[in-house]
């Protein structure tokens, strides 16, 4: 019999997926955290739906900041270099939301965005790398170990509460931070890394000018989109308390309901996509959206709660993949992937702030909660407008000046 040995370069591709999919898990955990955890904080410092909206602010606009920064350590460094700091830097950011401190906690939220935002794309780009030819499979399966932890997120918190033991939640997800970031460290003896892609250095004015209408489309649907996922999702818990029908820990349970559906839906868009095109699957999803979010305002009882959370992501679920493709096909340059991106959180950080400061000026957490509603009427009217095929083989931006 003839054994084929691996090439050291697969067993260290093969090391360093696996590992990225393991990191990937708390990395969800921390990006959704702060929903379910506000009514907690909000409670334990007196304040108010603004006040809380900026604890979110706070995070994304530490992330955005480390998101642009991740490259750069990347191509220096390797890619492993952004992930381990990324993850430590998580591990303090989870570890001060114990104090005591509101500034500490502030600190600690903020450190937990720089390190999403350093070890995020970071672990992306390193398993598109080591994965040449399976890079849709292997992405989409890191993208699933994330939804696992956004899912996961409210019962580990809603539980943790009902126990009395949310200290003893952060210590663990810290700690486990921690011994992640250090076992990504210790791989350098034996895996091999690909290298970094070499920076685009292609001017990108000409590019967007040649594309003017679908740039400046896609990058309202970049950030739209983020911040009426996060404006919505990191405010359920909140809401449902706000209720005063359901206990601390059934309404903390809430958002992983829209986080469960939103992650069905990615699934299941493959099997739609049999049926229909990329562009009226957008359309209905986020019509389905719409409806689930207005219901969630009108929502009474957990039911109805479970149902509008459900609805509104499975409507959201198709919208952000079918974005990045139609991106993907009408600019090559990564640079301006990087601004698309760096636009999205920032709408992931400004839309959950503006619902808080609203909710606080108009006296009830449903009044803000017509902001995602209006963003995401505002995405379907953008995928209501023209398209053509432009002789491919899938739908681009109809440009009014061809």
């Amino acid at each position: 019999m003839n054994i084929v040995a691996a090439t050291p370069e697969a067993s260290s591709a093969r090391a360093l997926t696996y590992a990225s999919y393991v990191l990937f898990v708390p990395i969800g955990i921390a990006t959704v955290i702060l929903g379910p955890m506000l009514p907690s904080l909000s409670a334990r410092w007196s304040m108010n739906y603004s006040q809380g909206g900026a604890l979110i602010l706070v995070q994304y606009v530490a992330s955005t900041c480390a998101v642009g920064y991740s490259g750069l350590l990347a191509s220096r460094h390797g890619f492993r270099f952004p992930m381990k700091t990324g993850i430590a830097l998580m591990s303090l950011g989870l570890a001060l939301l114990l104090s005591n401190s509101k500034l500490f906690a502030i600190v600690g939220i903020a450190a937990n965005g720089a390190g999403l935002g350093l070890a995020t794309p970071a672990a992306n780009l390193l398993v598109a790398a080591a994965n040449p030819t399976r890079r849709g499979a292997t992405l989409n399966l890191l993208n699933f170990f994330w939804s696992t932890g956004a899912v996961t997120c409210a019962p580990l918190v809603s539980l943790a509460v009902k126990t009395g033991h949310l200290p003893l939640l952060l210590v663990c997800l810290s700690g486990f931070c921690l011994l992640l970031a250090l076992s990504v460290a210790r791989m350098g003896a034996y895996v091999v890394e690909p290298a970094a892609a070499i920076e685009d250095k292609n001017p990108i004015i000409p590019a967007i000018h040649e594309h003017q209408a679908s740039f400046l489309i896609l990058a309202a649907l970049f950030f739209l989109y983020v911040g009426v996922e996060n404006g919505f999702g990191q405010w359920i818990a909140s809401y449902a308390k706000s209720l005063g029908t359901l206990t601390l820990a059934v309404a903390l349970i809430t958002p992983s309901f829209f986080y469960a559906s939103l992650t069905i839906g990615r699934v299941l868009a493959p099997a739609f996509l049999r049926i229909t095109d990329e562009i009226n699957l957008v359309r209905g999803g986020l019509l389905v959206s719409c409806l689930g979010m207005a219901g969630l305002i009108l929502s009474r009882q957990l039911l109805a709660v479970v149902i509008s959370a459900s609805a509104a992501g499975l409507g959201l679920s198709f919208v952000y993949p079918i974005t990045i493709a139609l991106f993907s096909r009408q600019f090559a340059s990564a640079r301006i992937g990087s601004m698309m991106f760096v636009l999205s959180n920032i709408g992931g950080g400004l839309l959950p702030w503006i619902v808080g400061v609203s909710s606080t000026r108009l006296g009830t957490l449903r009044a803000g909660l017509v902001v995602p509603v209006l963003g995401c009427a505002m995405m379907l009217a953008l995928f209501l407008r023209n398209w053509t095929q432009s002789g491919r083989s899938h739908p681009v931006l109809d440009d009014p000046r061809r």
